[in-house]
């Protein structure tokens, strides 16, 4: 058995955590997967599992090499769907991390014409955060990230989409307050509604507001960009939104923008992927969407 097919077994079996699981998923017999496992056991010098009645656990030496081994099976095994994936786009799966404001008011448009044109492409979508969608991309768990920028990581290709602008959002309890341009000093003496702190959208306008020598501290910070939205509506306080993804309560005349006497520069949405690993048919296909609407 080779080294990588020694690899395979062992993280099918951490995975699993089960010989027999893991011998029923590679299509092996029990003792053959117990065989693989003593004998990279025997090559590293290292014992990688714990045995118990209720089943087998990775070693702190096997959490170790599971991080990478893991890591490098999948980017082997998303090297062979790209393969088959050469041969014309009838199969294969796209497989993208976004988070969810950015599907509902970006991206919908731009999947549904790429499933018009090829719909045997199977779509697996994955929410997360900016962070939690750049280390999905890192690990081989997703293709491509539609993302929030600035990302600085050298590692990522980074392709702009659109330009978007951070603004504040009131409801009709405070617009006696907002009569006439305001300060973002003003603003934060009020109750605010951010994003919570590992959001990047949170963290580029709580940056510029500090570059400003203010300080913030919100009272309340959401997950969702529709929780900001709706906390506003009722008078909880001044939420911190995107412009662009807040026109039907505006427009509505359900919340207000908060008139800045300096706005907070503008940022943008784009595609993010590795520079050292190739695009897949399927993303390739779908990054040239993604471009030719927006050219």
């Amino acid at each position: 058995m080779s080294k990588l097919d020694l690899y395979k077994v062992f993280c099918t079996v951490a995975n699993r955590k089960s010989f027999s699981k893991a011998a029923h998923d590679l299509y092996m017999t029990q003792p053959a997967v117990s065989q693989a496992i003593m004998q990279l056991e025997r090559d590293l010098d290292t014992r990688l599992f714990t045995r118990t009645s209720k089943g087998v656990f990775l070693t702190d030496e096997g959490r170790l090499l599971f991080e990478y081994a893991n890591s490098a099976v999948n980017f082997i095994r998303v090297g062979e769907e790209k393969l088959l994936e050469l041969k014309n786009l009838t199969t294969g799966e796209l497989k993208i991390g976004v988070g969810d404001t950015i599907s509902r008011y970006f991206l919908l448009p731009y999947l549904e014409e790429f499933h018009n044109r090829y719909p045997n492409i199977k779509f697996k979508i994955v929410n997360g955060t900016t962070l939690e969608i750049c280390a999905l991309i890192k690990s081989g768990g997703v293709d491509i990230g539609i993302c929030n920028f600035p990302l600085e990581d050298p590692g990522f290709e980074l392709i702009p989409c659109i330009d978007i602008q951070d603004i504040f959002v009131y409801g009709e309890k405070f617009k006696d307050i907002f009569s006439g341009p305001v300060s973002l000093e003003q603003v934060v003496k009020l109750p605010l509604i951010f994003l919570e702190s590992k959001s990047n959208s949170r963290k580029y306008v709580e940056d510029y507001i500090w570059s400003k020598g203010i300080k913030i501290s919100p009272d309340f910070e959401l997950g969702s960009h529709e929780l900001l939205l709706e906390f506003a509506k009722i008078n909880l306080g001044v939420a911190c939104v995107t412009r662009e993804f807040s026109r039907e309560y505006l427009d509505a005349g359900l919340l207000y923008e908060v008139p800045l006497m300096e706005e907070i520069p503008k940022r943008s949405i784009g595609v993010c992927f590795l520079k050292s690993v190739s695009l897949s048919p399927a993303s390739t296909k779908f990054v040239e969407i993604l471009e030719n609407r927006l050219s």
